[in-house]
């Protein structure tokens, strides 16, 4: 077993840096995207359907899959697993670069959400099982706001790119920086897995698991587009799917989801948050980029722009917000940080044409980025915090599971709900209508979540793991 290594040590940060950049180029396909939709449609010719799949095929089978990757990294090593679907990412992000149709493009997508499936738990869970137990707060710190920066400078980068080059060159760019991960990884990073493992695989669990998020993201993104008839088969059989995986999974031997982390009373509530606020974020930066450019009439590059309080508030906070967590506990930040993000999420739903972006954008863009700052480190802290850390693989999946998840089913649903259908996009009047009532339910959902975090990360006995109860301490 190798010696837990020290976050300020040289091989620390190694290890750290090739976290970031694998989980940060995830992160960035899954925002930068959105930036170049708008592109993406007039130069394939697609619909808005076709555009939501863009977005969601990768989402589907990251959501699906991620489960997957978070175990076999805790059987077969977090850092072998890793490798493997930065190779595959990159691939797949070549196939993305040469695609010549919509339908070319998706499915490139999917292929792609795979590869960021079995990287993106393995990140996390490589500092937390390498780093010593007094470092793992402030370096899941820095990884959380490093990586949410990459997530955040995506549509900033996607404009830059969509202005200067081809959106293609969002896919292009990510063949150099795996490149670089693996080397980081060969030379620096220490393989490490749950001795504990049997080297087995819940393939069963897996199948029901992605065609149950299969089904349902099918009926929602085709509701209005394609024929009753298949959205509520699609519908039927994804909620039947998902029954069955629960059902499963609770007396399967080796369960891809150990259903009883959820005993924690920290864990549930956290990932409960999570699935409400990331689908408020997701749907958010899909909308929000989009009226930018459909209505306030931005290049695509001054719609990245406009994004930039986002990278800053990230990069200046998440750390401070983690070591605050850690004096504190998890609680208040967890609560207030999406009832922030909320409010600002109001005020950019006044965003129409004639609107200033000093006067109409930046508010509410820097209040939404202060609140996101201020959950995002507590909320992976609380997570990983309360599972053993055997589970660090499993723990990091799940809770990432539930935010893309959360994204996929925003993002699919959210546009025929608000009304946009077809080539909407491409109609400012009946796009902006959509993205302010789109806006206004996910102000409702960031509400949601910070209340969760309130009930459910109060003081007092919090169901642990192992079935006993203990008082809800600060993440360490």
């Amino acid at each position: 077993m190798t010696q837990p290594i020290a976050r300020n040590s040289r091989q620390g940060r190694w290890v750290l840096a090739a976290a970031v950049l694998g989980s940060g180029m995830a992160l960035l396909d899954g925002t930068v995207v959105n930036i170049a939709l708008r592109n993406v449609g007039e130069s394939l010719g697609a619909t808005v359907s076709q555009l939501q799949w863009v977005v969601n095929a990768y989402l589907l089978s990251l959501a699906s899959l991620i489960l997957v990757g978070g175990s076999l990294g805790d059987r077969f090593g977090r850092r072998r697993i890793f490798m493997v679907g930065i190779t595959w990412f990159a691939v797949a992000s070549a196939l993305c670069a040469v695609a010549q149709s919509p339908v070319q493009l998706i499915l490139a997508r999917l292929v792609q959400g795979v590869g960021a499936a079995l990287l993106t738990p393995g990140s996390l869970a490589m500092i937390q099982a390498s780093f010593r137990a007094q470092d793992r707060a402030r370096a899941i710190g820095q990884w959380a706001g490093l990586g949410g920066i990459a997530a955040a400078v995506g549509p900033l980068l996607g404009g830059w790119i969509v202005d200067n080059a081809s959106w293609r060159w969002i896919f292009w760019i990510n063949v150099p920086v795996a490149a670089a991960v693996l080397v980081i990884c060969v030379k620096h990073v220490p393989e490490t897995r749950d001795p504990e493992s049997r080297r087995s695989f819940d393939l069963l669990g897996s199948g029901l698991g992605a065609a149950g998020l299969g089904g349902l993201t099918f009926a929602m993104v085709q509701a209005g587009v394609t024929t009753t008839t298949y959205v509520v088969a699609a519908a039927v059989l994804g909620v039947l799917a998902l029954g069955l995986f629960l059902g499963w999974e609770h007396r399967a031997p080796r369960p891809l989801v150990p259903l009883h982390l959820f005993g924690s009373r920290v864990f549930t509530a956290a990932n409960a948050m999570t699935f409400l606020v990331y689908g408020a974020l997701g749907a958010v930066m899909f909308f929000l980029v989009l009226q930018l450019q459909v209505s306030t009439g931005y290049s695509p590059l001054e719609a990245g722009l406009a994004t930039i309080p986002l990278t800053v508030a990230l990069l200046l906070l998440s750390s401070r917000s983690a070591m605050l967590a850690g004096r504190i506990g998890p609680r208040l930040q967890m609560s207030a940080g999406p009832l922030l993000c909320g409010v600002g999420v109001l005020l950019l739903r006044e965003v129409d044409a004639d609107t200033s972006y000093l006067t109409g954008v930046f508010p509410g863009i820097t209040v939404f980025a202060l609140g996101l700052a201020a959950l995002v480190a507590p909320l992976t802290s609380s997570v990983l915090a309360a599972a053993p850390d055997r589970y660090a693989g499993t723990a990091s999946g799940i809770n990432n599971a539930v935010a893309r998840t959360g994204s996929l089913f925003a993002v699919a649903a959210l546009p025929a709900a608000v009304g946009i259908t077809g080539d909407d996009y491409a109609r400012a009047s009946t796009f902006t209508s959509g993205y302010a009532q789109a806006l206004l339910i996910c102000s409702v959902l960031l509400v949601l979540g910070g209340a969760v975090s309130f009930v459910g990360l109060r003081a007092g006995g919090a169901a642990e793991p192992g079935g006993t109860t203990e008082p809800v301490e600060a993440p360490r």
